[in-house]
């Protein structure tokens, strides 16, 4: 019941930041087209901040590395096999649906990062390489998004960028983070520095959910709450992911960290890089800015049950 507690509160406040947000828009303090710009610096300032420090807060060991190159491992696969699985449920009627396309991918796409760190941190306070393990999702999530995922949406291969997978703040972040993290800069990067780091990530989460709360203002609510398929791809998000991944890990002889960890970032909402995906087919750019809506704020009881299992 603890990690039910610590969850719950832990979701809901970071729930709480959409309210700055959504009270700006309605009372036309900050317009929708603000939005680009804040976008813009919680990517190339605020994620790599967060990244960074993860990584360079940590002690190198080799376990630890391995334990990262195994976190990757099974959340390339959890991704990759639940996508699969649908397609192949899915059948022929995919081809000519993209709505039964986005099913497929925004049910593995999640904010791993800038909504996941904080809750796994929460839930694993003595465990810092939670943070890190939300970083290597992160890196599964814009391989995966930048390949299989743009090619299961559009059906076309000229839309597949490796250089879009790999050359990003996010993934930049990460590889600079990882080679620090094996020189040991904890140890000699000066302190000013590493708190800058960290004061750069701490913004990460406010801002992100003050971006969703200024979209949440925008939202038709009606569209947000009544459409089926937001439902449907909420609960495969929410529910069916996080309880595949951590199925998919229960049977190995893992520390309950490890396991922990991919469950409750397995379980965040739908992440945001689905709106790129729907901007590049010319279409489904509402229902991904709903699911990425109501999956967040469902997020608030889903998170803390699945917590319950750990």
């Amino acid at each position: 019941m603890a990690s039910f507690n610590i969850t719950f509160s832990n979701v809901l406040l970071t729930l709480l930041y959409l309210v700055p947000g959504f009270l700006l828009c309605k009372f036309r303090k900050v317009k929708a087209e603000h939005l680009s710009t804040a976008s813009v610096i919680l990517l190339y300032v605020c994620g790599p901040g967060l990244f960074l420090n993860a990584l360079v807060s940590l002690d190198e060991s080799p376990e630890m590395t391995g334990r990262m190159g195994l976190f990757l491992v099974f959340a390339l696969a959890g991704e990759l096999l639940l996508m699969l699985i649908i397609l192949l449920l899915l059948g022929k009627k995919r081809r000519e649906n993209f709505s039964l396309r986005m099913l497929s991918v925004a049910s593995v796409m999640g904010n791993v990062g800038f909504f996941g760190m904080p809750v796994v941190r929460a839930v694993f306070p003595s465990a810092p390489e939670v943070a890190v393990y939300s970083c290597v999702f992160n890196v599964a999530l814009n391989l995966i998004s930048w390949t299989i995922a743009v090619f299961t949406l559009t059906g076309e291969k000229k839309y597949i960028s490796l250089r879009a997978a790999l050359i990003n703040p996010s993934v930049i972040a990460a590889a600079v983070g990882f080679v620090l993290y094996l020189l040991h800069a904890k140890n000699w990067l000066p302190t000013l520095l590493q708190d800058g780091f960290r004061s750069l990530g701490n913004m990460s989460t406010p801002l992100c959910m003050v971006i969703l709360g200024i979209r949440l203002a925008t939202m038709d609510f009606k569209s947000l709450f009544t459409t089926p398929l937001v439902w449907l791809i909420s609960a495969g998000k929410l529910l069916v992911f996080p309880l595949f991944c951590y199925l998919l890990v229960l049977p190995f002889p893992l520390d309950p960290v490890f396991k922990g960890a991919i469950l409750i970032l397995a379980a965040t909402p739908c992440a945001s890089i689905l709106l790129g995906l729907a901007e590049i087919h010319h279409s489904g750019q509402e229902l991904a800015a709903n699911c990425a809506l109501l999956s967040t704020l469902l997020s608030v009881l889903t998170i803390p049950l699945l917590s319950l299992l750990i």
